[in-house]
Parts: C-alpha cells; structure tokens; sequence
C-alpha cells in the first residue's frame, strides 16, 4: 500500500476532462503521460519521474501526472494508441511530444525545460517563443519528433524600411513585436526588386512619386518579417501600459492566464500594435493576408521556411578532447545537420575557463577541471542549424560523465568522455541570449566593403548576395551607385596612379554598382578568399567555388571587388558610408 501512495504522490491521476483544465493552470512545467484505460501508464518511465523529482528538488516547479485519453475530449487524437505518449505542458501550453518510451531523450528535454524555467525565474534569460503542440489523429509522426505545426493562416508582413535599417532599428522592432506575443514566421533582410515593391505597394502606384520611391526601395537593404497571432489570443495592449520605460519586465504568466479568460479583450492588430509603441513609422505593414503566393513573391519558399527557426550557438570542444577526437567530433556534428560557421583554436585565460565551468565551481574537482581547461588550446565552434539550442543540448547530453554514461549513453558527452575527466567535454550555450554574448566574445565581429560591378546581371546578384549569407557575413549596410571618377576613388585610392586605372573607370561607368558593408569575424581575409583570384581563368582553375569564377568574365569585369586590408576597409567604410559607426569592432 505504501508503493501505491508514493506513486499517487508522484503522478497526479487525471481522468476527467476538468481534472484536465484544472491540472492545466499549473505553474512551471508538467510531464503527463498519456495511457489508454486498456494498458494503463508507462511504469517504466516512473523510476526515472522519481529520481528527476527528488534530485531536482522544484516541486514548486516540476510537476509529474497520467492522464486518460479515453476519458477526456482534449485528448481524443491519442485513444487507440498502443505507444505512449508524453507530453510537456509549461504554465499550460504544450511545447513539446513525445511519442514512445524514450527514457534519455524524455530526461533531457525534463532537464532542458527545468533548466529554462529557473533562468526564467532568476531573470537570466527571456521566455522562449513557444509554438503550442497541436494534437492530430495520425500515426505518420515520428518517434521522438517535436511538432512545431500550428494553426495559424492568417499572416501579416512588416517591411522594415531601409532608413530604419541603416538605423540599427529592426532588433528593436523585433524584439518588441515578439514582446507583443507575435510569432515570426519568417523573415530576411535584402533590397527588393522592382517586382516586389510594385506587387507589396500597390495601392500607390498612381502616386507621382512612386518611381523615385520605387528606386529608393531597390538600391537600400530593406527587412521583412512575415508574422502571425500565434494560437491563444493575448489581452489587449494598454496604451499607458506599453509606453512605460520605468517597468521592468512584462507579466508573462498573468498574461497567459488573461489570454484564456473568456472576458479577454479582442486582440489589436499589429499595426495598432506599432502606432501605440510609435514605431509604425518605421514600418509598413499589411494585414490579414490567407494566400501565401502574396508572400512568395516577398519571400520565396514562404510554406518550407515558415515558423522554421535557424539559431546560431557556440560550441567548444575542451582541450583534451580538442587533441585526442577533434575529427570525429565535427564528423559527428555535421552529421547531426549542424553547419559550421566559423572555428578558431583558443587558449583560455584561467578566468575565461572559470566563466565557463561556472557549474561546477562548487565540485571537489573544480581545480582539476580549470587547470585541464588552461592546458592547452580549446575548439570554438559557431554552429548553426533549426532549433539548434534545443538540439545540442540534447546531442551532447548532462554535465556529469557518469550520469551521462547511466542514462543517455548515445550522448555525445557519453561517447567522447576522456578518461579521468569526470565533466561534458563539449560546452554548448545556455540560451539564445547567451550564444549572442559568447559569439561576439569568441568572434569578435569585423567589417569590410564588398563591391558588385554592374557588369553582373540582377539574377547574378542575388546569387551572389546569397552565396554571401550562406558563408555566414551580414550585409549590415548597402547603397547602389554609379561610381563617377570622383566616387570611384574613395574604393580604388590604392590603385589611381596605376596606368589600368582609366580601364576601371570605364567599367564602373557603364551602370550602376551595388556597394555593401560586410560583417563577420575575420571579414577582410574571408571576403577575398570568398572571391577568389582577381583574374576569373585562373580563379575557375584554383577556386572553382569564388565568386569570380562563377561570375567574372575577364580580369576587368571580374565581378566583385574587396579591400586587402583592415586599413584600407576601414577607409572605405568611413569615405562610402559616413553615418556608419562600428559595433563591438575587432581591434586587432
């Protein structure tokens, strides 16, 4: 009798559908295993309930029940089933499934999820942008697999336009909408092309000034966001409320609850939204949009991309590991979808090492750990993929080598322990707002000009701003101009006095060029080797791949041109670009 009460106490029994509804105004997360009347709950998995809740110790925070799919509505798609199912409820949303008994992967996600709600609690980090799980009668998911379906049709698409661009508005734009309890779908920064401006504004091409804007428009980086309402409604936006500057943070969980009052106002619209936070004219906006061939023309492949999140994160391969495994570690990562971006060797400082073994300062071995740190050269690594945080933090598995190799022994931490070293010889970054910081901090970000001659066809240069992207730069600022002899002189200075310089001129005469401010650590020496030999013969025989030897056609019309050096990028820059002010600019 006494095993049968400490199971009780351990999972809530829910059995009806208002045990459902009352179980799903818990605080903090909920691990509910759904059973048929016929099989009962997963017993296997309660052994590892029990040891998460007593090593955990947030009964405030984790919460454990078995729900009856035969006996409550919500959960019809799941009667029927012989698999169980387990799902995560936090502050009653659903974020996650999973289907099957799938111990280690359903003890991480736990420990992910705990792990997000106390950096929440303490104010390290902000709420995630949570898509609600919807349930579907279906059996072709995969085990394992969380869905990030939703049941939004209804869009609304926010061109950032390029003065706020230049402006550095749009993380602020951004971050406000998301604040709002909007989800972005998808978005891009590029100039657009004279069919897309004609297509989004059309209601103003009688204006008399439409061709100048028109020219405006496609010669200036423009941002785009596609962005829906999300699944539950939000309470409407006070407008004393939203202007405060003295609040500190917003009231997430009470906005849940007011979200699911029947009493809630009726949401405004994003652009109501805009003009209360006076942002709007920044923006322009265009609502209620059901048919995504209108956003295909904005953003190609709209239905493949939506809601699919791309998340950039550093990795660290620690030095024993870094000098025994480093090829079958990355060999691993590549294999898992992750692309690397970009990698250097680093030796860290002892205070560098202490920051980032912060978790086990209170352990006996902490010395050993920070001196085995300091040994040698680490690995950094930015990687990216779709949810990529999420992701690795499940890839690589717990801090503890022992408690990896007991549980999740295909973790990456079980698989590439060093012997003697009780610690996860891979780092991965806690939250999206940590990636940032340790990025910059490892990769300190440099600037450089990259010149697109106008020989180069419009087609050309949107594979070429696209090959750009892909290799990690951001085009932080951009202007389409015709060169004159005097423009042409504040890119070309080091060459005037050469007896080809007249030839140069000529080229740049004959249209316009596109001209652009690239980010990205290491930005000078990578952009030339992303070009490639000035001379397009001899590129496509050393570097099939550059850019001129895809796109040059002689040693004149080569297509593209960069800076040799920090110096001359830095001139460039200020001459080109004079509002430009660097951001967290590499010194050395």
């Amino acid at each position: 009798m006494a095993s049968k009460k400490r199971e009780i106490q351990l999972q809530a029994v829910i059995n009806n559908q208002s045990l459902w509804d009352e179980m799903m105004q818990n605080k903090g997360l909920t691990v509910i295993d759904v059973y048929q009347a016929w099989c009962g709950p997963c017993k296997a998995m309660q052994t590892l309930f029990r040891k998460l809740k007593n090593e955990l110790n947030e009964d405030e925070l984790l919460h454990f029940a078995v729900a009856e799919a035969d006996s409550i509505m919500t959960l019809q798609p799941f009667r029927d089933k012989c698999e169980p199912v387990f799902l995560f409820s936090v502050n009653g949303t659903i974020v996650a499934k999973i289907q099957g008994a799938n111990a280690p992967l359903v003890n991480q996600k736990i420990l992910t999820l705990v792990d997000e709600e106390r950096k929440i609690a303490a104010g390290e980090m902000a709420r995630p942008q949570y898509h609600e799980i919807v349930f579907v009668d279906s059996d072709s998911e995969d085990t394992g697999e969380l869905s990030h379906e939703t049941v939004d049709q209804i869009y609304t698409i926010v061109i950032i336009k390029p003065d706020a661009v230049a402006a550095r508005k749009v993380q602020e734009i951004k971050e406000k909408i998301i604040k709002a309890g909007f989800v972005i779908e998808a978005e891009d920064k590029k100039p657009l092309t004279e069919e897309q401006v004609k297509h989004f504004y059309s209601k103003i091409v009688d204006q008399p000034d439409f061709e100048d804007f028109v020219s405006f428009m496609t010669r200036n980086l423009s941002y785009i966001l596609v962005v829906s309402q999300g699944k539950e409604k939000q309470s409407s936006w006070d407008e004393s409320e939203v202007n405060s500057e003295t609040e500190s943070k917003e009231p997430w969980d009470d906005q849940q609850e007011m979200a699911k009052s029947s009493r809630m106002k009726e949401r405004k619209s994003l652009q109501q939204y805009l003009e209360i936070q006076q942002i709007s004219q920044f923006c322009d906006v265009e609502e209620n949009i059901t048919n995504t061939k209108f956003i295909d023309v904005l953003i190609p492949d709209f239905k493949k991309i939506r809601g699919v999140k791309f998340e950039k994160i550093l990795a660290l391969l620690r030095p024993a590991l870094f000098n025994e495994r480093t090829e079958d570690v990355l060999n691993k990562i590549q294999d898992e979808g992750f692309k690397i971006l970009l990698q250097r060797q680093i030796v860290l400082s002892e205070e560098e090492a202490k920051t980032l073994c912060k978790e086990y300062e209170n352990k006996d071995y902490f010395g050993n750990v920070i001196e085995s740190m300091t040994s040698g050269p680490s690995l950094a690594l930015v990687l990216v993929r779709e949810n990529g945080l999420a992701y690795w933090k499940q890839l690589i598995g717990p801090s503890s080598v022992e408690e990896a190799k007991e549980y999740i022994p295909e973790s990456l931490c079980a698989q590439f322990a060093i012997e003697g070293l009780p610690i996860n010889q891979l780092y991965g970054s806690d939250s999206l707002e940590a990636a940032e910081r340790e990025i910059q901090y490892f990769f300190p970000p440099q600037h450089t000009v990259a010149l697109i001659k106008p020989h180069v066809t419009q087609e050309q240069r949107e594979d070429i701003m696209k090959v750009i992207k892909d290799t990690g730069f951001d085009i932080t600022q951009m202007k389409e101009i015709l060169l004159t002899e005097e423009e042409a002189e504040k890119i070309y200075f080091k060459i005037k006095r050469k007896a080809f310089y007249k030839d140069v001129l000529g080229v740049l005469a004959e249209g316009t060029s596109l001209v652009m401010i690239l980010t990205k650590w290491n930005a000078v020496s990578d952009w030339r080797r992303l070009m490639g030999p000035t001379d397009p013969e001899e590129a496509r025989l050393l570097s099939p791949d550059s850019i001129r030897a895809q796109f040059g056609e002689n040693i004149l019309k080569n297509a593209v041109h960069g800076p040799s050096d920090m110096e001359e990028a830095m001139k460039t820059i200020s001459s080109m670009f004079e509002d430009f002010v660097p951001e967290n600019l590499e010194e050395n």
